[in-house]
């Protein structure tokens, strides 16, 4: 498989994974980029610099492999503009192969000195966005790619609630920098589609959390096969911050107070990374929004990283053929 994205950073296959609060430590990093897709680390699981250093040498004794790092800038209770600032100097430092950044615009958050910082380091940029507005933002603030997030991804889709269907073709023919498809991503079938739309990879979290590398309860890997597509709720629209996530008791009581008018400082203590945290590791499915895309339906099992993605691989070809042979 040959797109732009392989090509950019020598990789195997066009499957990037994304990134996931706690989740995407140096073990599920790396064995998503040893089987040939390109794995990601999350700045924000590592309170100080020194931490999120040594998980980028960890990650590293694992894997000779390129892999991306996700900086996600948006309203945090602990994790600060400082914090960002110096995640964002330290992937600079280390050389990292690539940035996803979330959020606000790396230029607008940091200043355009930090782009040019991690340019010169050879640190390849990518902002996931959920409209071509954001995305032409990107390109002329001189990003590498886009990721172009639709309404049905986990985490913090734009309010714009634009399917992947209509996004990517969108971005993809508007802007001259790569594009990668985030949002109902979970399979070859999505794989081969996002590649007939116009994207040059495709990115998965959800998917990726049923893997056997990824460091969670095995009671939550089970809910994940157990949900359907239909079973998640966007939340916190009312404050601004909206996220997709699996219905659960704990998201269906703040969907009960912004229904009341409850503010950020009332929610904030049911949707806080405290509670993530101890939900993927009690496994406890009902005490923190579990953030997770409408590809949770086509969850069935749990592979290894390199079953999973050699199968998507493999099913991709032969959805690509399967067309080919219709005309």
């Amino acid at each position: 498989m040959k797109t732009a994205i392989t090509e950019m950073f020598g990789i195997k296959y066009p499957i990037i994974c994304g990134a996931m609060m706690w989740l995407c430590t140096p073990k599920l990093c790396a064995a998503v980029s040893n089987a040939g897709g390109m794995g990601n680390l999350t700045a924000g699981n590592y309170p100080t610099g020194d931490e999120f250093r040594g998980a980028i040498r960890e990650t590293r004794r694992l894997t000779d492999m390129p892999f991306m790092v996700n900086v996600t800038l948006l309203p945090s209770v602990h994790i600060t503009p400082e914090h960002h600032r110096s995640y964002l100097t330290i992937c600079a430092e280390e050389r990292v192969a690539g940035l996803e950044v979330s959020g606000t615009p790396l230029d607008k958050a940091a200043g355009i000195e930090y782009i040019d910082m991690l340019k010169k380091a050879g640190v390849r940029l990518f902002h996931k966005v959920g409209s071509v507005r954001h995305a032409v933002h990107a390109e002329k603030a001189g990003y590498d790619g886009i990721y172009a997030a639709g309404i049905e991804e986990g985490g913090h889709p734009l309010n714009d609630d634009v399917a992947t269907m209509v996004l990517t073709p969108r971005i993809a023919e508007t802007v001259g920098i790569p594009v990668v498809t985030v949002g109902g991503i979970a399979d070859g079938r999505s794989l081969a589609a996002a590649l007939a739309l116009g994207a040059a990879a495709v990115m998965m979290a959800t998917r990726f959390a049923a893997t056997q590398e990824c460091e969670v309860h095995d009671n939550i890997k089970q809910e994940l096969i157990k949900r359907q597509e239909f079973e998640t709720a966007l939340i916190c629209k009312s404050i601004g911050l909206q996220g997709r996530a699996i219905r659960n008791k704990v998201v269906e009581e703040v969907l009960s107070m912004e229904a009341r008018g409850c503010g950020f400082e009332e929610l904030i203590p049911l949707i806080s990374g405290k509670r993530v945290k101890e939900a993927w590791k009690t496994g406890n499915i009902d005490i923190a929004p579990m953030m997770m895309g409408q590809s949770v339906g086509m969850v069935k099992d749990i592979p290894t990283c390199k079953e999973l993605i050699e199968r998507m691989a493999a099913q991709a070809r032969e959805e690509i053929e399967r067309v080919r042979n219709i005309f």
